[in-house]
């Protein structure tokens, strides 16, 4: 073991990086900790504040064969960042195996199996974690993997009456019923996924797989407890308006047979993951967890990508055993801001099927669907629970075309549907940050102009109208810093407006003024991404309302009570998760770091419904990030079917 006085250079150098904004102060932080706890040596402060580093750019874990061979890359640094700091804890072990015995003689470490002390780190096999990232990854998977392998007694003859029922629309005999289908598998376990992209209705075939439990619930559907749940506060009333719009055209068409109105009334308003679980402020506890668990029979999240680790973690510990979790969400779409890309690992074979013989057999009794034998095979448990939806409704324009594209990594084909010249899609690639602000102010113009003309007729009526013309136009960034990220834009197409007349920014509160929540604020009840609109308080002349549109309904919260919130003309993709735009504008910085991937892109083109423009530095800019795939080195697949 190496004298302490081994460290300085560590030190010095992990300082040099901090300074350089190469390793957060966290990391280095987090270093100094592990080395406060006992006899330390620099491989083990070298490892933790890597596995540091990594978990805040989305990783739960460190794997060791990475390490061995040099994380550079996944860091986002040069390789000479990299030796200079490795360089002061030479020499180092040239494999996993050596790193496994270095970091098991450290008592800081614990080694899964090995008499345990609450270590703060987690050695499992050749993944190092944080304890409290091994200890999630381990619920997840086992909360997952038990309810994947209960299996549930179905009446395959009663779902396939009823399906029937609940899809009628005509469509190729050739091609399966993806969404029926899905609909019958979820009925035969406690967890089920459905995945797809933008327009191949997610929250349609859950409004039928809603119906199809209640029909076959008989005299117990009125006492089936139904919640629905999202990540953001906009996810989540989008995810109930979107419901309750499907369940009542359904109700037309069942009539007496299901009384779906009446059922639908009973589920009440879809709520966050934060306030559905029971967020307390100033801790990470929920009020409710094992002991405490949420009373419900069924539970639907969407926008699940954007559910991270802990969250996942929470949301399954509280969920009681006899209880349905159905998961809706896009694989392809960006993975959490935190740590952790936990719908990505749980469906991540979903292109491939993998349904056995028996799942064969039940999906075809159940729908009178038969799913084809190139998605055959011998998949997990989970795959077995899992439908891709494969058909987009809403994409099959130049938009989904361009999704299409990018989501296959075929830069040649983006290119050429970027420049096809359709009215529907724009490309500025040799852009300025002066474009992008001209093109903002054309785009709220029609908002501002209704704010300029004032209040007609019935105040909540025109209050939405104008909420609804802010909402259909929105330009989103990759970073949030510098002239081409969410601060440096927001600044600039603020003072344009100004100077144009639109506005008139007399200090942080004005009429007009977009604005994103950016923290739970339980006592005004608005949520993290909830995004509002600053207009005059009809009823206190002088006063400011924020207004916020949660489907068709308005609500508001006095501008003073709102501590925790940012300008909104421009935002980032993650933020815009969720969400759906008429036209909706990408930008891509100069700085093109590995911050610019093929699943932003992505992301950013799927908020579109008609409109796409697309402002990059370069051409190349695009190529680029649609060949940079996102990595988050993660144990829970391993997990799952281990």
């Amino acid at each position: 073991m190496k004298p302490d006085d081994s460290l300085a250079g560590f030190w010095l150098e992990t300082r040099r990086l901090t300074e350089a904004g190469m390793l957060r102060r966290l990391s280095g932080a987090f270093a100094g900790f592990i080395a406060s706890l006992g006899t330390t040596t620099p491989e083990l402060l070298l490892a933790s504040s890597v596995l540091s580093e990594l978990e805040g750019r989305g990783h739960s874990c460190l794997l060791l064969t990475d390490l061995a061979a040099g994380p550079a890359a996944l860091l986002g640094w040069s390789e000479e960042d990299w030796q200079a700091l490795a360089g002061t804890c030479a020499p180092l072990p040239k494999n996993a195996k050596g790193w496994i015995a270095r970091l098991c003689a450290c008592e800081q470490v614990w080694q899964v199996g090995e008499f345990d002390y609450d270590q703060p780190l987690v050695l499992d096999g050749e993944r190092l974690y944080l304890r409290r990232y091994w200890r999630d990854e381990r619920l997840v998977a086992q909360a997952i993997r038990e309810r994947a392998g209960a299996a549930r007694e179905v009446d395959a003859q009663a779902a396939r009456r009823w399906l029937d029922i609940l899809f009628t629309s005509a469509r190729k005999a050739e091609v399966p019923d993806w969404q029926k289908l899905a609909c019958a598998i979820a009925l035969r376990g406690s967890v089920a996924i459905i995945t797809g992209g933008p327009g191949t209705g997610k929250t349609y075939t859950v409004a039928r797989l809603l119906a199809l439990l209640f029909a076959i619930a008989g005299e117990e559907a009125g006492r089936q407890r139904i919640a629905l749940a999202a990540p953001t506060g906009k996810a989540a009333a989008r995810l109930k308006q979107s419901i309750d719009k499907a369940l009542s055209e359904l109700a037309d068409r069942v009539g007496a047979a299901l009384p779906l109105r009446e059922l639908t009334a009973r589920m009440g308003a879809a709520r966050t993951l934060h306030s559905l679980l029971g967020a307390r402020p100033d801790t990470r506890a929920f009020a409710h967890h094992r002991g405490n668990p949420l009373d419900v029979d069924v539970l639907i999240v969407d926008e699940a990508s954007m559910v991270h680790l802990e969250m996942m973690a929470s949301l399954l510990d509280a969920l009681p055993p006899s209880a349905t979790l159905i998961l809706l969400g896009d694989k392809d779409q960006l993975a959490s801001v935190e740590a952790g890309a936990v719908l990505g690992d749980l469906c991540h074979d979903a292109q491939a099927g993998g349904y056995s013989d028996a799942t064969l057999r039940f999906a075809f009794e159940a729908s009178g669907e038969q799913i084809p034998e190139q998605y055959a095979g011998s998949g997990s448990a989970l795959a077995q629970q899992t439908v891709m939806l494969r058909h987009s409704r809403r994409f099959g324009g130049p938009i989904g075309q361009l999704a299409l594209a990018v989501n296959a990594g075929d830069v040649t084909r983006a290119g050429e549907v970027l420049r096809s010249g359709d009215p529907a899609l724009r490309w500025f690639d040799h852009a300025h940050q002066h474009h992008v602000v001209q093109l903002a102010v054309d785009g709220y113009q029609p908002y501002l102009e209704l704010l300029a003309e004032g209040a007609t007729g019935e105040h909540d009526a025109w209050v939405r109208t104008v909420l609804q013309r802010f909402e259909a136009f929105r330009i989103l960034c990759a970073v949030r810093e510098g002239e081409w990220g969410v601060e440096g834009l927001n600044d600039a197409i603020g003072q344009r407006l100004d100077a144009a007349g639109l506005l008139r920014r007399g200090g942080e509160w004005y009429v007009g003024r977009p604005v994103m929540v950016t923290r739970n604020d339980y006592g005004t009840g608005v949520f993290n991404g909830d995004i509002g609109l600053t207009l005059a308080d009809p009823d206190r002349p002088g006063s400011l309302r924020v207004y916020f549109l949660q489907g068709e309904e308005v609500r508001s919260v006095l501008a003073t009570r709102l501590r925790h919130v940012e300008t909104a003309f421009a935002m980032t993709v993650h933020k815009s998760q969720g969400s759906e735009f008429r036209h909706t504008v990408l930008v891509l910085p100069q700085d093109r770091g590995s911050i610019l991937t093929r699943e932003l892109v992505y992301t950013g083109i799927t908020r579109a419904s008609a409109e796409f423009t697309l402002f990059s530095p370069t051409s190349a800019a695009l190529g680029e990030a649609i060949l940079r795939r996102t990595h988050r080195t993660s144990g829970l697949r391993g997990m799952i079917e281990g």
